[in-house]
């Protein structure tokens, strides 16, 4: 390694600092390489059939190949300094078979000759059969009709990495400068911009071609109060999106007396840290709250990850099933609930789906890692369970007959399995803004932004924070709270819920780092719902005591 990229390395590590959950992956590239062409598509096809048929030569009765080329790029500052650019590109190959009944998985880095790929699907063939020696029963995998050569690509209007380096940062610098100028002592900001070119080709006969974009603006302001010494943050409220760049650009149409409309798809990255620092200052002085039942009022930008932890994850089938119990448990929503047809998960205004075509989110692809053309479905009808999120060797066990198309890899270099989809919370059906939700709660808080969380190993038992506490006193805002984290459980809490406002203020939280699996795996997942209600939810004083 030369120094260039020793000095690139280290900066990565020491900008995801910032982020810790942020995973540095890829060899360092210069910026312009970003905008590159992959391999045509042509010659990927080529590649994709001597592992099919080399594969199909040692005795594998069904096989996948996928073809990936990943793009990061961060842009890392702090108050007035720029402390890292990135740019990182990972490329290979991950061929998975059926052999003597069993999986096997072979993958290469930088494969572009048919020879290395035919050489790693002989190989997973010779895992497959060594691994068959073990099992007990077969894979069964739901039938599959092959697609031909098809495409998807994300409907951005401005590709990320387009946009020169030096207007990226300009704005965050402008974003620290403006957190600075309304009270804040430190700010940082990032920018992290992802480009996923995935070729899919299988055995059944397809050959799909994908190109997906992300986006994740996110800063954190710290204020301190000189006296006591006690710090305050916040972080942005901004959702990372299945979008381009016009994320961050907002439409004048979209600004009402200079405030953004909550309805926007655009993010306004200079307002929002404008009104942190602020707010952040108010928080310092905040009202602690005190412990008890309180009516809560929960903003899109907090129940994403409610959403995430208490239906998301315990309604993956792989978890109900302990497939998964050795990385964040398995799940209370155990398969007899689901067989009984009655189960109560929520009231009757909770409808709960799960989406991989929502335009903007996270999740939304054409096609998954298995082929299978995305949807929507639901999981939780009127407060019933009613379904899960599996993949094609396992719907049998649910007793469908096609798979829902959620099995997804973080990379070329590791197995596909089954992840979750964009889990959401539908929207009222009848007109409900969030004044009209406030108006008749005597004793509420109305909470914003997520926070801390903590969930049993059953998906069950919970506790969640945010970052912005409001109390909320005879139908109208009182002022600012803190210390504030409430308690529940999943189907007490579901329950609770008594009102939803409508599509109009519907809007998408999530995720670029979803983790799950053995060896760990990252999922950029969506969750979307509108603000809502949660009538008598136990609250708790989460301040320390010294």
């Amino acid at each position: 390694m030369n120094r260039r990229d020793f000095i690139q390395f280290a900066g990565m590590g020491a900008g995801a600092m910032m982020l810790p959950t942020i995973p540095v992956s890829g060899r360092p590239i210069a910026p312009e390489a970003l905008l590159a062409p992959g391999l045509d598509v042509a010659l990927k096809k080529r590649l994709a059939d001597a592992a099919l048929n080399a594969a199909k030569s040692k005795g594998a009765t069904y096989t996948d190949i996928r073809i990936g080329r990943y793009l990061n790029q961060y842009v890392i500052t702090r108050e007035d300094k720029v402390q890292n650019i990135v740019n990182t590109e990972s490329y290979g190959v991950g061929v998975r078979v059926i052999a003597d009944g069993c999986w096997g998985f072979a993958a290469v880095v930088d494969a572009k000759s048919e020879a290395q790929t035919a050489l790693a699907a002989e190989e997973a063939v010779a895992i497959a059969k060594a691994n068959a020696k073990l099992m007990k029963e077969p894979v069964k995998l739901a039938p599959q009709k092959g697609y031909g050569e098809v495409s998807w690509k994300a409907p951005i209007q401005k590709n990320a990495f387009e946009v020169p380096i030096q207007e990226k940062v300009d704005l965050l610098l402008g974003v620290n400068s403006a957190a600075m100028k309304n009270g804040a002592n430190f700010v940082n900001s990032v920018l992290f911009m992802v480009n996923e070119q995935k070729y899919f080709a299988s055995s059944d006969g397809s050959y799909i071609d994908q190109d997906i974009h992300r986006i994740w603006p996110v800063f954190n302001v710290t204020s301190i109060d000189p006296k006591s010494g006690k710090f305050e943050t916040r972080q942005s409220l901004s959702a990372p999106m299945g979008m381009g760049y016009e994320y961050l650009q907002v439409n004048p149409k979209d600004k009402v007396a200079g405030v953004t409309s909550r309805y926007s798809k655009g993010y306004d990255m200079l307002e929002d840290v404008t009104a942190a620092a602020q707010q952040t200052r108010q928080k310092l002085t905040a009202k602690s709250v005190e412990a008890g039942k309180y009516d809560l009022i929960l903003d899109p930008s907090h129940l994403w990850l409610t959403i995430h932890e208490s239906v998301g994850h315990p309604l993956e089938l792989d978890r109900v099933l302990g497939y998964e119990a050795n990385f964040a448990g398995t799940s209370f929503a155990t398969l007899d609930k689901w067989q009984s047809k009655n189960f109560n998960y929520g009231s009757k205004l909770v409808n709960l789906f799960a989406d991989k075509t929502q335009a903007g989110s996270l999740g939304a692809v054409g096609w998954d890692d298995e082929g299978v053309r995305t949807k929507r479905w639901d999981l939780v009808k009127d407060g019933t369970l009613v379904n899960y999120q599996a993949i094609r060797d396992q719907v049998h066990i649910i007793g469908e007959n096609e798979s829902q198309g959620c099995c997804y890899a973080d990379s070329w270099g590791s197995v596909q399995f089954q992840r979750m989809a964009n889990v959401s919370l539908a929207p009222g059906k009848e007109p409900l803004s969030v004044d009209d939700m406030i108006k008749d709660v005597e004793k509420g808080i109305y909470i914003i932004g997520d926070g801390s969380f903590s969930i049993d190993q059953q998906r069950y038992n919970f506790q969640f924070g945010g970052q912005l506490y409001y109390e909320i006193k005879d139908g109208k805002i009182a002022g600012m709270l803190k210390d504030v984290a409430y308690q529940s459980n999943t189907q007490e809490f579901w329950n609770s819920c008594v009102k939803v406002c409508d599509e109009r203020d519907y809007r998408l939280g999530g995720s670029f780092f979803d983790g799950k699996g053995q060896p760990s795996q990252s999922s950029a997942v969506s969750h979307g719902s509108s603000t809502s209600r949660f009538n008598g939810v136990n609250v708790i004083n989460t301040a320390r005591k010294i």
